[in-house]
């Protein structure tokens, strides 16, 4: 079938890496989302009434079944986003361990109660909120959804589950392995882009809507939100800074940089987008990075559209002025791919350095000072997801830490944190926790219920 006779009531998938068509999804309508909704309104008082060790041991079962199906999730996904094989499995891995992680947390998770008199006590309860829209983007999905899925679940909500368009087919895989575990309607799925999207949102039979993905779309299902009362937990956009110090090793810092503007070709929300280093390394620095874009293997970005996108920023730049000392050109062949990509001579009112990019382009901006350094990674109306810090002074890291503007700030680690970590994004970057304990604080409600002994 010629693209232009696909029907308009589907969507193609296809492979980044080849530009192969792989399968197609329904682009999604208003009646199956009223569908779906309905059907998990309905369960979702008797799950909510599951004891929370029972819905626990239900998560666990899902995850001692994962295992088996680990190499078929990661082969799916790869095909969907263009992700290598090693990401892929590493990203069904860290699924496993969040809906583990989750099976555990959600039969501890409690309020507590207030000693009002001898005779009167208050209990603060947790209970779910209801009904959860569950939007994962296309850049982890296997991952992404697990925690999320598990989460809202442990917590005693249906959820009706939307992945992305662009990864239906690893997405839809991982919900079937979870609705072995759960009664009817606990879990449903609907397929599609906006046509989907827009109407799940918006459904009033919708408590919750937790969206992982684009500052554009994240704004939107805020307003819908706030305009019904529903809770909206955001996690959007970024343009994460990495400040690199004066006194820490070039080649180091470089190889740091690498992999946090390169790794799954620039395409995570906590990516390095923009890169300030000290003028004392400068040179060396620079050097090392290049050399590094030179020899980084990565995917491709997951569509051309995408990547159209990500090499306006590259062309832009270097029209304005910039130098591209590795990558900056479209490759021939099939599929998406794009070189890393390292630019050197860039200004702040620069695209590159002022919009997300998302993909493998690392811009890099001289400084003078320490100083400069942090003023300029927090100056930003619009992101506030994550920073970075790179430094051997124990008070340049403190004042980062508390500095700069961003929900997570890392210290000599581009990547990494403690399993349950948790933040909270600033400014247009989100809004709540998506991720850890907290996340089932978010997902729950605190309902007080007084107590008076009879006759007291």
């Amino acid at each position: 079938m010629t693209a232009a006779a696909v029907p308009t009531d589907t969507i193609e998938v296809r492979d980044p890496s080849t530009g192969d068509v792989i399968g197609t999804i329904p682009a999604g309508d208003t009646a199956t989302v009223d569908a779906a909704v309905t059907a998990a309104r309905a369960a979702w008082p008797a799950w909510a009434r599951t004891p929370p060790a029972e819905r626990g041991e239900r998560l666990k079962a899902v995850a001692r079944m994962l295992p088996a199906a680990r190499v078929e999730l990661a082969e799916l996904q790869s095909r969907d986003c263009g992700k290598p094989c090693g990401d892929s499995c590493g990203g069904v891995d860290a699924g496993i361990g969040a809906i583990e992680q989750y099976a555990e947390l959600g039969p501890l998770h409690r309020g507590h109660s207030l000693q009002g008199s001898p005779f009167a006590h208050d209990a603060m309860i947790r209970e779910p909120r209801g009904v959860v829209a569950i939007l994962v983007p296309w850049n982890a999905p296997v991952a992404v959804a697990a925690g999320q899925l598990a989460a809202a679940l442990a917590a005693g909500n249906a959820v009706v589950f939307k992945p992305s368009e662009r990864t239906p087919l690893c997405s839809a895989r991982l919900a079937e392995l979870f609705r072995v575990e759960l009664p009817d309607g606990v879990l449903e799925v609907v397929a599609g882009d906006a046509r989907a999207g827009r109407p799940l949102v918006a459904h009033p039979g919708v408590d919750v809507v937790l969206h992982t993905g684009s500052v554009t779309t994240g704004r939107e299902i805020a307003r819908v939100c706030g305009e019904r009362g529903a809770k909206a937990l955001l996690e959007l956009g970024g343009k994460d800074p990495l400040v690199v110090d004066a006194d820490v090793d070039p080649v180091w810092a470089a190889q740091q940089a690498a992999a946090g503007a390169f790794a799954n070709a620039g395409q995570l929300c906590t990516s390095v987008e923009r890169i300030y280093v000290h003028a004392a390394i400068a040179a060396p620095f620079v050097a090392a990075l290049a050399d590094a874009a030179r020899t980084y293997e990565i995917g491709p970005l997951i569509d051309r559209r995408q990547r159209s996108a990500v090499h306006g920023h590259v062309a832009a730049a270097v029209e304005q002025g910039a130098r591209a000392l590795v990558g900056g050109d479209i490759p021939e062949g099939p599929g998406c791919f794009y070189p890393p990509t390292v630019l050197v001579d860039v200004t702040d009112d620069m695209a590159v350095m002022r919009d997300e990019t998302f993909g493998p382009v690392a811009p890099v901006r001289i400084v003078a000072s320490f100083d400069e350094a942090l003023a300029l990674a927090s100056a930003t109306e619009i992101y506030g997801l994550a920073a970075s810090v790179l430094t051997a002074s124990q008070i340049h890291a403190a004042r980062a830490c508390r500095e700069l503007r961003a929900g997570t700030v890392k210290v000599n680690a581009v990547f990494g944190g403690a399993p349950g970590g948790a933040a909270q994004p600033q400014r247009l970057s989100g809004t709540g926790f998506g991720y850890g304990p907290e996340l089932l604080d978010e997902l729950t409600f605190t309902k007080v219920v007084h107590v008076s002994a009879a006759g007291a």
